[in-house]
């Protein structure tokens, strides 16, 4: 029963949280989001107290229910150990000791970094932030194809249910951390279980230390056991020992399997101090328990599809003066961060590059950084859109407080960018043509166009820019028909501020 349950929500959890980073609607952002915000690290970013102490009240009640329920990158091991499992039919696990130097080595790794503002080294072990960057560089693409595929059966059909996106990989260095990370992760699944979660993932040893003190805890009944070794074989975590009769709680992830092997009733879930005799367990799975949840699974499949289907909508885009296939995006002396960041310190001391921001965002300006300081953190560029003032997708998804919810209204009025334009690159001078592409399309009116000869009522007009009202939204950038790069581009601000 147990397990059932665990299975149950661990799926549920899993699926959701996986819809969160494929969704390209917004829709499931807003009812899902607060899954993302559940995720030990990015709520300990966030300083978000209320998540913690839940998390950790969770883990000295009952073990490590995170990392086998909540955390995808648990599950996603559990998932590759199944697998492994179906494949393999006579596979066993065997019991090993913890590797306590790897394990703690890593964790004051991490903690140092993130106290010498090392934040990309930090996002690299973020069990969450490498599911999310698998998610979105792995999935997304094949699943942003099905899409497309079923939008132009659709439209066959006179159907617009579905609608065509583009598919396009943002970074290389991020998709080869994601591809590592994949194999790297899936492998050590794949042959032993939860090897990853209990010797590198810095959150694994914090709550594997908590968990020791647990109340409720695997129990072995010594009268009972007679030391088979079935539930040692049946242990993904290497962490129950058959032969001394038992088990190293800072490694159970309380999967509940050594349960299910146990054949005597030997093993139970009890607080540590009932004193209570363990009751008889059965001795085969629950049929019904696993046909529920293969229906939950199915249902869960179908019902994110229909979602999907209902909530797509037409993305508004405006047309520009030339195509912007060819455009290269400019050398930036300070890099662009999302309205809501506040300052480059702040977003780049809380980001776990779990590229969730990346996936949400409509206008496809945020990409992953390829610069050693702020490794695969999300920066923007204007060469296939602009931060439309309207827009907070961004703000309302991330769970590490990297970028803080805003609104509408004050988007619109927060600079995070100052214009600047490049005399030799516009075509007005370059071309002698008039061209009021920046002009035409600030949203701010912070671009007026200034007559080369005032003197001449057809003298051609280069454009001035008024920094105090300036957003750094990117219009301008991204409209400028000259190419390869624009004559007008947008330079970051090292803090935010309302104009």
């Amino acid at each position: 029963m147990l397990k059932t349950v665990r299975l149950t929500l661990a799926i549920l959890c899993f699926l959701l949280i996986t819809f969160l980073f494929l969704d390209f609607t917004g829709t499931a952002h807003v009812w899902l989001g607060w899954l993302a915000k559940t995720q030990f690290l990015p709520a300990l970013l966030a300083l978000n107290v209320g998540v913690i102490a839940g998390l950790i009240l969770l883990t000295l009640l009952f073990g490590r229910i995170y990392c086998s329920v909540i955390c995808p990158l648990g599950v996603f091991q559990d998932t590759a150990s199944w697998l492994a499992q179906r494949i393999r039919k006579k596979r066993k696990f065997t019991f090993s000791p913890a590797v306590s130097w790897l394990r703690y080595g890593v964790l004051v790794l991490c903690i140092a970094a993130f106290v010498f503002g090392i934040s990309s080294l930090v996002a690299l072990f973020d069990p969450y932030g490498t599911y999310g960057r698998m998610a979105g560089n792995l999935f997304l693409p094949v699943y942003r194809g099905i899409n497309n595929v079923l939008a132009s059966l659709a439209e066959r059909m006179d159907g617009y249910a579905f609608y065509p996106t583009e598919v396009w990989i943002k970074s290389s260095i991020t998709l080869s951390v994601a591809i590592a990370s994949f194999l790297i992760v899936g492998v050590l699944a794949w042959r032993n279980g939860r090897t990853y979660c209990n010797t590198v993932c810095p959150v694994g040893t914090v709550l594997g230390f908590l968990s020791r003190f647990s109340l409720f805890r695997l129990t072995l009944d010594t009268e009972k056991c007679t030391k088979c070794g079935l539930c040692t074989r049946g242990c993904k975590a290497s962490c129950i020992d058959s032969k001394k009769m038992s088990v190293d709680y800072s490694r159970c992830v309380s999967c509940f399997n050594c349960m299910e092997k146990c054949k005597f009733g030997a093993i139970g879930y009890l607080p540590r101090y009932s004193g209570r005799k363990l009751a008889p367990l059965a001795e085969k799975e629950d049929k019904k328990g696993i046909s529920r949840i293969k229906f939950l699974s199915v249902a869960g499949f179908w019902a994110f599809a229909g979602v999907t289907a209902k909530a797509q909508q037409l993305l508004q885009a405006d047309g520009g003066l030339a195509d912007i296939a060819d455009k290269k995006a400019p050398d930036r002396k300070v890099p662009l961060v999302p309205p809501g960041a506040q300052s480059l310190r702040n977003f780049n001391s809380r980001c776990t590059a779990c590229q969730l921001c990346v996936s949400a965002c409509p206008n496809q300006i945020l990409r992953p950084s390829g610069k050693l300081s702020s490794l695969m953190q999300p920066e923007m560029s204007y060469e296939q859109g602009y931060c439309r003032p309207e827009c907070t997708e961004c703000s309302q998804v991330c769970p590490a407080g990297a970028i803080k919810a805003v609104t509408p209204a004050d988007k619109s009025s927060l600079s995070i960018g100052r214009a600047v334009w490049i005399k030799d690159n516009c075509i007005v001078h370059r071309d002698d043509l008039q061209c009021t592409a920046c002009q035409r399309h600030c949203p701010t009116s912070a671009i007026t166009l200034i007559a080369i000869n005032p003197d001449d009522k057809k003298s051609l007009k280069y454009p001035a820019v008024d920094n105090e009202l300036c957003i750094g939204c990117g219009s301008c950038e991204y409209y400028c028909p000259a190419r390869p790069f624009s004559a007008i581009y947008v330079e970051g601000n090292l803090t935010h501020h309302s104009v």
